[in-house]
This record gives C-alpha cells, structure tokens and sequence, in this order.
C-alpha cells in the first residue's frame, strides 16, 4: 500500500504535468484541462484517492497546470 507521502508528492505534480502534457498534444488548454480532470475522476472513481485533502491537492495542481499553459499559448501566439 503506498503512502500517504507519496499520493500527496504525485498529487502535486501528476495532474499539472498531465493538462501542460495535453495542451502540447491537443493545441487546447481547455480540451486539456478537460481531459485531465476526467482522468482524476475516473482515479476517484476507481478508488485510488481517498481523502479529501488528496482533493484540493489535486484541484491545486490543476490550476497551476492550468495557468502555465495558459501562459505558454499565449506565448506561443505572440511568437
């Protein structure tokens, strides 16, 4: 059984990583964070988070994954 440590460290990173990850595949940050957010459903929903503080980890990681693709098409688009 992992950690609680563990969940938490890739809590932080994976679903920042997976929306920066699918906006470089799909050209979409929205598609992107869509498509990320239906990921960690069906991780809930399979049960491999079972926390409520696993939750806003998540949600965190989202929005900043979120914010820096953001970022990077609109730099992106001024170049």
């Amino acid at each position: 059984m992992e950690s609680m440590v563990t969940k938490v460290i890739l809590a932080l990173f994976i679903p920042g990583l997976l929306v920066v990850l699918f906006t470089r595949i799909t050209f979409s940050h929205y598609v992107a964070l869509v498509l990320s957010v239906a990921l960690i459903a069906a991780s809930v929903y399979a049960g491999f988070t079972h926390t409520t503080f696993l939750y806003v980890i998540d949600a965190l990681s989202l929005t900043v994954g979120f914010w820096y693709a953001t970022r990077m098409m609109n730099r992106n688009k001024e170049q």
